[in-house]
Formats: structure tokens, C-alpha cells, sequence
């Protein structure tokens, strides 16, 4: 299937490693020309040089610390001074810290609730003139499945924030539809690749790794990146027309959540 993606112009924040590194890639696969952006400036330039090939204007690496305040805007900026224009914006900047609620600190809230909400949603309110100059456009945010259901112990940090994502994605949607933008979520369940925390948890515990698969992985694996990667390349593609406000779980059958 041809998603009818070429020549669009794509924002991946947080695209030097993991799923952000995926999809950047399935996005540079499907023709887009984009723009990157990540912390650490030698592990994104390796990405973005892979990504271009021969043609180096194709990729623009930005290297910036996206929770910073002004970062967004930045890289906006930085895009359409390039590029001329904005097609699609993914945010896929996350993270946590595992701990019980009643340990929690407000530096912890402060934290979590700059990378896992406040970066994207800066973001994207940086992007929409440009979605909306350009006749329209698509916004997707990674959240994860939990942040549709309860994600255990020690998750409140994680699950508030994911879930927030999808609750500000779905207004979106509704606002910005009259304008041409579509608004999706994406919400993988447990994702391996090499780096990654559940590849850190499961490192020196193949018994545990077996453990878990078989008491929360129907499918009897882990996901892969690629195949988040995919998934989020058909959200934002015009393939992808009529969706809007949607959360899609991309999980193998872990999540169990009805909606």
C-alpha cells in the first residue's frame, strides 16, 4: 500500500534511539523528508545521515533537550527554515520513574509531567500555523496502553501522564478538525529492543522474561519497534483520513481495556 507520503515533511521528536528511531525510519522509507530531534548530538547525527543516504537535505537533525521551555519552538523554526513547510508532527519523548505514590515527590511530578506531556504539547502548539498553512496535516503522540487502564504498583507517575496525553489528543481532535488536522494517539504495549528498559529488566533474568510472557504477552512476545513504527506511519498518512481522536493500542493483546 502506498501511503502517499512522499515528499511530506515529518517532525520525530526523540528519534535517535527506540520506537522514535523506528518510525523516523518508516517515515523516511514511505519518501517523507524530516526533521529530528534528540539530546545527544553524535547518536542523532548517525541517525540522520542513515536516514538521508545520499540525499543529506532530506534529514535535519536538531539536537535539543525538547522539555526545555523553549526548545518547540525551536525546532519549529528550525523546520520550516529548512523545509518550508510541516506535514505531520510525532512526539514520542517519554519516560518514568517506577516508584509508589505515597514516595512521589513534586520534583518527580514536575519531571514526568515536562517529558511525558508538557514537551509534546508545546510542540505541537508551536506546529499547528504550519500544519494549518499547509492545507492541514496529522499530530500523533506515543502514550502506551497504560495509559487507557491501570498500570500497577508504582505507576502513577507513568499512568497520569500517558493518560493525560490521550485525554488532550482527543480535544485536539475535535478542535483542530475544522482546520485540516487530524489528531491520533498511539499506545504500544511492552516494546524489546536493545537499550531499552524492559531489554535492562530482563538482561540477567530469562526465567523472569519467560515469566511474564506467558502471563502477559497472548501473542507469546515482546513487540518490536518496527511494528510500532508501521502502525504510526499509517496514522499520519492520508491513508489514514478519517482517523481522528483515536487512540490506537498497537500491544499484541496485552492491554485489557474495552475501549
Amino acid at each position: 500500500m502506498d501511503l502517499q507520503l512522499r515528499d511530506r515533511v515529518a517532525i520525530v521528536a526523540g528519534a535517535s534511539r527506540g520506537l522514535g528511531r523506528a518510525i523516523a525510519t518508516s517515515l523516511a522509507a514511505e519518501g517523507c523528508r524530516l526533521a529530528v530531534c534528540a539530546r545527544g548530538e553524535e547518536a542523532l547525527a548517525a541517525v540522520a545521515a542513515e536516514l538521508a543516504g545520499d540525499d543529506v537535505a532530506r534529514v535535519l537533525p536538531v539536537a535539543l533537550d525538547i522539555t526545555e521551555p523553549h526548545a518547540p519552538r525551536r525546532l519549529v523554526e528550525a523546520t520550516v527554515e529548512h523545509f518550508g513547510a510541516i506535514d505531520i508532527v510525532v512526539s514520542n519523548v517519554g519516560g518514568n520513574r517506577r516508584k509508589p505514590f505515597a514516595d512521589t515527590t513534586d520534583d518527580d511530578w514536575r519531571k514526568l509531567l515536562e517529558l511525558n506531556l508538557l514537551s509534546g504539547l508545546r510542540l505541537v502548539r508551536e506546529a499547528i500555523p504550519h500544519l494549518e498553512a499547509g492545507g492541514g496535516g496529522a499530530i500523533l503522540f506515543v502514550s502506551s496502553i497504560f495509559g487507557r487502564e491501570k498500570g500497577g504498583p508504582g505507576l502513577s507517575l507513568y499512568n497520569t501522564t500517558k493518560s493525560a496525553l490521550i485525554s488532550a489528543a482527543d480535544i485536539m481532535a475535535l478542535e483542530l478538525a475544522p482546520r485540516g488536522i487530524r489528531v491520533n494517539t498511539i499506545a504500544p504495549g511492552s516494546i524489546l529492543f536493545p537499550g531499552g528498559s524492559w531489554d535492562r529488566r530482563f538482561r540477567d533474568d530469562p526465567e523472569g522474561k519467560a515469566e511474564f510472557i506467558a502471563r502477559n504477552l497472548p501473542l507469546g512476545r515482546f513487540g518490536t519497534p518496527e511494528e510500532i513504527a508501521d502502525a504510526a506511519a499509517w496514522l499520519v498518512s492520508p491513508r489514514a483520513s478519517l482517523v481522528t481522536g483515536a487512540c490506537l493500542a498497537v500491544d499484541g493483546g496485552q492491554g485489557r481495556s474495552l475501549i
